[in-house]
């Protein structure tokens, strides 16, 4: 489409980035470049702008786009009207903002049936037009309206009543006054609530029932518990403003000097401010707030899952997996080192003391048949019970191993699914919610690919969010760190290698097929035979494949094979031939040998980019590396938290559970995590609680209160030692 503003200037101006590199950018967009591909091997053209910015920039471009499709349909109404003035041409077009091109638009849009319409329709229009002109020598409104009087307009007084409608109707629909009006009640209105039913009905809406804070400093976590209190009916809602002062502002914009129509005109614009205008804004504004609280929950959650996909793996080990249950009992299963089930019972470890002395029995056995080293429990109904009977079980039968309490949240929903079915057919869903948690523990990004991430409860408020736009968030969370880590080609299964740059679905059930058929790929280039993955979804994909122990010692690395040439020269400067990169013991030689402050000179050497450089350098160090290996593993256990353990002043460590805009969750052990409340966070000043922590993150906290009745933990970090 043509646009009616440079999108390179547009973008740039929104984004603060170089015009250079946000042309470049925009081109490798519009030719179908992913975001992982263009952060990670097109950093030359975009200044070594990470993910977030170019999905900054994506979203700036997206809008402009937007915004010139908008304009084009604007226009094209104002010219059917035949009201499109060359100077409301230019200023269309040159409009740089989709609400400012909605103020300009107003007076030109299509309405539904209104008072004005209808004085319109009874020709009162010229009379609307005498008393906006003002003239001080003009007739006695009365006298004027004499002449409108007909049987659609039955008195003088409804003639001028009609024309005052009409002058309403155009004063709401004033741009300057908009603007001004819309900064001043950002600034200074206030958003109250008020109770609609008992107290005793409230339930938490309670806090809200003589609730008043100002627009501009509400937190986005209350806006969206208030639209929750609203929606169920409990709360009443409203927006307070100086509508006398904004009243006067109106009537000192419309009414230019004395005239016999000035109380005319000063009823009409208190008519259109408290009828037209501040409905209008009040709306404006809970929309805007909502907007920014959604995106804020969003954010928050996303970050959450982040870094939930990000712990690393118990790679390596075998691991029981418990799914606790009450009444049901609870589901166990065995997998081996590579994921695969070895055994699967269910167990009753909170009934009576015969069936628990019989489960016990029977899990001890299990764990040492298989040589159990950890056992990963579910963290929903009966969790504790289950950590209970699993601490005392160790202790009872002498057992090496510990345990992890998982983020159970969407197991049940997998365990139903196609996939779940697909992968473990011969297994009743019970069990495969048992094998799910250990493969959570196991290597928790292949597994938590294959659920819904909205089903993943790491955040706050995630039913009360726009769910297209959250879904679309975390997905892209997903693809980030599936790109970020790189998968297995020879292991990945379609669910993981769908997320990487440039597959769909069915590539990855291509790829899956080829290797089935013909067996593990042996180098990168073996893609190009998989059918419909052509060159261009080559380019975008191969940097984020690995292949262990292939033909090509670089597969096994982030450095893609467009650059294979130049990280060959970059080992030959230090004295390597490419079958040395096989060789751990000369790559080790070579780790002590590069120094990352050589980027410079290599790359005026080798005429090459430096960040590229500084990428292969740091593939060439550690070859092979899990970044994942780098984060904090999930703390193990041995023996169970219970609240007479507790005592004020001590310092406990535990695991980030959840994060949230007014703290984080901590579970360390307990029933319930404790609370590290955002103002026992930190000395040091900050924006948001993700700021200081994040999921998954291993932390020290003192003990501050106790609430046994309740069971509530207040923690704080404040004082603790680093």
């Amino acid at each position: 489409m043509e646009y009616y503003i440079d999108p390179v200037t547009f973008v740039t101006q929104k984004s603060g980035f170089e015009s250079r590199y946000i042309k470049n950018l925009l081109g490798l967009l519009d030719e179908g470049a992913t975001i992982p591909f263009i952060s990670r091997y097109r950093k030359e053209m975009t200044g070594s702008m990470d993910e977030v910015q170019v999905g900054q920039v994506r979203e700036i471009y997206e809008q402009f786009k937007e915004l010139e499709k908008r304009k084009k349909t604007v226009l094209e109404s104002i010219e059917q009207q035949e009201k499109l003035t060359p100077e409301l041409r230019k200023q269309i077009e040159h409009c740089t903002d989709l609400r400012e091109l909605e103020d300009i638009y107003l007076p030109y849009k299509p309405k539904k049936r209104t008072k004005a319409s209808m004085a319109r329709d009874a020709g009162l229009e010229p009379l609307a037009d005498l008393f906006a002109g003002q003239n001080p020598k003009g007739p006695a409104p009365e006298k004027a309206a004499q002449a409108y009087i007909n049987d659609d307009v039955p008195t003088a007084d409804d003639a001028i009543q009609g024309a005052a409608n009409i002058l309403a109707e155009r004063f709401s629909e004033r741009a300057d006054f908009r603007r001004r009006l819309r900064r001043d009640l950002w600034n200074q209105a206030r958003l109250t609530c008020s109770l609609q039913v008992d107290e005793k009905d409230a339930g938490p809406m309670l806090t809200y029932a003589d609730f008043s804070e100002r627009v501009a400093r509400i937190p986005s976590y209350r806006v969206l518990a208030i639209n929750r209190g609203e929606n169920e009916k409990k709360l009443k809602v409203a927006v307070k403003e100086a509508a006398d002062q904004h009243i006067d502002w109106l009537c000192r914009l419309v009414i230019a000097h004395p005239s016999p129509y000035e109380q005319i005109l000063r009823d009409a614009a208190a008519d259109s401010y408290k009828r037209l205008i501040s409905p209008q804004m009040e709306r404006e504004i809970r929309n805007e707030l909502t907007a920014q609280a959604e995106k804020q929950a969003i954010e928050v959650f996303a970050e959450n899952l982040r870094h939930l996909l990000l712990q690393p793996p118990f790679a390596g080990q075998i691991i029981l997996g418990l799914d606790p249950g009450y009444r049901t009992g609870c589901k166990a299963a065995v997998i081996s080192a590579t994921g695969q089930v070895l055994d699967y019972g269910t167990y009753y470890l909170t009934q009576s003391e015969a069936k628990k002395h019989q489960s016990a029995t029977a899990l001890a056995n299990m764990i040492r048949r298989h040589d159990v080293s950890l056992i990963s429990i579910g963290n929903g109904t009966a969790s504790y019970e289950t950590e209970q009977f699993v601490s005392k079980l160790i202790e009872d039968y002498h057992l090496s191993c510990s345990y992890v309490i998982a983020n159970e949240a969407g197991a049940s929903v997998y365990s139903a699914s196609d996939l779940a079915r697909e992968e473990l057919p011969d297994l009743d869903v019970t069990i495969r919610g048992a094998v799910s948690i250990a493969r959570r523990i196991q290597d928790p990004l292949a597994e938590s690919v294959k659920i819904d991430p909205c089903a993943i409860g790491v955040g706050q408020y995630q039913h009360d969010v726009n769910q297209k736009a959250l879904a679309a968030a975390l997905d892209q969370v997903v693809t980030s760190v599936v790109n970020y880590v790189g998968v297995d080609l020879n292991t990945a299964s379609p669910a993981l290698l769908q997320h990487i740059a440039g597959l769909t679905a069915a590539t990855a059930g291509n790829i899956v097929a080829y290797r089935n058929e013909n067996g593990p790929f042996r180098n990168r280039r073996d893609l190009l035979n998989v059918p419909r993955l052509g060159p261009a979804t080559f380019t975008q994909c191969a940097g984020f494949l690995r292949i262990k122990e292939g033909d090509e010692p670089l597969d096994n690395t982030s450095v893609h094979p467009e650059s294979y040439d130049l990280a060959e020269k970059i080992a030959a400067h230090y004295g390597l031939s490419h079958d040395d990169l096989k060789d751990m013991q000369k790559l080790a030689v070579l780790r002590d040998k590069i120094q990352m402050n050589a980027a410079p000179k290599l790359a005026a050497a080798l005429k090459a980019g430096e960040p590229t450089i500084k990428d292969i350098l740091e593939e060439l160090r550690k070859p092979g590396r899990d970044v994942r290996s780098e984060m904090p593993k999930p703390l193990t256990r041995r023996h169970v938290v219970s609240l007479s353990d507790l005592k004020i002043g001590s310092v406990v460590r535990g695991t980030v559970q959840n994060v949230v805009d007014f703290g984080a969750f901590v579970d360390f052990g307990l029933k319930t995590p404790g609370l590290v409340h955002r103002s026992q966070l930190s000395r040091h000043p900050f924006r948001h609680p993700t700021d200081v922590v994040h999921t998954g993150d291993i932390v020290e906290a003192e003990i501050i209160s106790v609430d046994a009745a309740r069971g509530r933990i207040g923690l704080s970090m404040k004082n603790v030692k680093k």
